[in-house]
């Protein structure tokens, strides 16, 4: 059981599909992504992450045990049912504690007033949830990040498949791709376009790692350009200009900013213990990826304790990285970066043989063995890195 944090805390459980068709289930998942994100930019509201609540999707929830494992004491609960150009959503909120209902309310509108619709669920359980905050509006940006709706519906399904599997993100970045060709000028399209061409760079699962790093930092300053202040795509874009070489201070000053606008943002504070492992700060990096943590408790955990196993890599404390590596690998088997840093860990350790049984299954996704490790701001440690990788991948020159 979480304790609950010294201000109120909240979680938006999945809503459900009443569509009747299977197809629509991104829909209803984005719309409470969006009341996720409105949310998450009251500053004094603790919102637990996405990733985290969206691990009793298909569930019957019991409010009262949500609150015990997320820690939360609000629970947000709704249905979406989308049909003939309409919208219809329904959502109430229950205190976690009592299982009481303390609000509920339905919205109709056509698909063309989608996006106030969420606005509006937001604001009204922001309000119920403290008397303070009834006379706040919740934060948001001034213009909205697309207003066409096919390229918003690209936009989901790929982040729906970003996060599925690593083998996903090829076809992940033609979607976005194709909601850029649609708004050039939308903005967390343009963020996660960034992301995905690193991925392919660094995963080693892209045809021409030129051609993906220069598409990644081009599309990462095109998101910046239109970014405002949406933290999720200063975040993003931030990630991949940092991958890629440019001044850590610069980059981490647009992390500060994303978590100045919403301190609840989980892959704001992962991306920021990026950050500090690329500048070798690894007791800090740990830090920031512990309170990611703590904002997803039920998220994939995968990218995170890769983070925080990679920081007591390169700090020596072997047997503090071992187990969160070994636990990077088991969330995704698809991803090879816990398997380089896995392997290196091994062949420091000298256990060799162990290290070999890593680079012979990292050997099975991808032929990049032993990576660049340019986004290491000091020589030793990349030279550190690139040793044991050398090491585990029975390289003697």
């Amino acid at each position: 059981m979480l304790p609950l944090p010294d201000k109120p805390s909240l979680a938006v459980m999945p809503f459900q599909n009443m569509s009747g068709d299977p197809e629509q289930e991104y829909f209803a998942d984005g719309m409470v992504e969006e009341i996720i994100t409105a949310l998450s930019r009251i500053r004094w509201l603790f919102v637990i992450a996405r990733n985290s609540s969206f691990t009793y999707k298909g569930q019957a929830v019991d409010v009262k045990r949500v609150g015990r494992d997320l820690g939360v004491r609000y629970v947000v609960e709704g249905a979406v049912r989308k049909a003939d150009g309409r919208v219809r959503v329904t959502a109430q909120l229950l205190d976690a504690l009592n299982g009481t209902h303390l609000w509920a309310d339905r919205f109709d509108g056509s698909l063309e007033d989608v996006f106030d619709l969420q606005d509006k669920i937001a604001s009204s359980v922001a309000g119920v949830i403290e008397p303070a905050l009834q006379a706040a509006e919740t934060a948001r940006s001034a213009d909205r990040p697309t207003n066409d709706l096919t390229a918003y519906d690209l936009y989901l399904r790929a982040y729906e498949m970003y996060f599925s599997s690593a083998q996903q993100i090829p076809a992940a970045l033609c979607l976005l791709e194709r909601a850029i060709e649609r708004d050039p000028r939308y903005g967390p399209a343009l963020a996660w376009a960034a992301v995905c061409c690193l991925r392919l760079e660094a995963d080693g699962s892209g045809t021409d790692p030129e051609v993906d790093s220069r598409k990644s930092v081009d599309f990462a300053r095109r998101a910046l350009q239109v970014a405002g202040d949406d933290p999720g795509t200063l975040a993003n874009a931030a990630l991949a200009l940092a991958y890629f070489g440019e001044d850590i201070g610069s980059i981490m000053a647009l992390i500060d900013r994303a978590l100045a606008l919403n301190p609840s943002f989980a892959r704001g504070w992962y991306i920021r213990a990026i950050l500090l492992l690329f500048a070798g700060e690894f007791d800090r990096a740990i830090e920031s990826a512990e309170a990611s943590l703590r904002l997803s408790p039920r998220g994939r955990f995968g990218q995170v304790f890769n983070v925080i196993g990679a920081s007591h890599l390169f700090s020596r404390r072997f047997d503090e990285a071992l187990p969160k590596l070994l636990l990077a690998t088991q969330d995704d088997p698809s991803f090879p970066t816990p398997y380089r840093y896995l392997g290196a860990c091994f062949a420091h350790m000298g256990r060799l043989n162990e290290a070999l049984e890593v680079i012979a299954r990292l050997r099975s996704m991808t032929s990049v063995v032993v990576s660049g490790a340019d986004c290491f701001r000091k020589a030793e440690h990349r030279e550190f890195y690139l040793a044991g990788l050398r090491m585990a991948a029975g390289e003697t020159g």
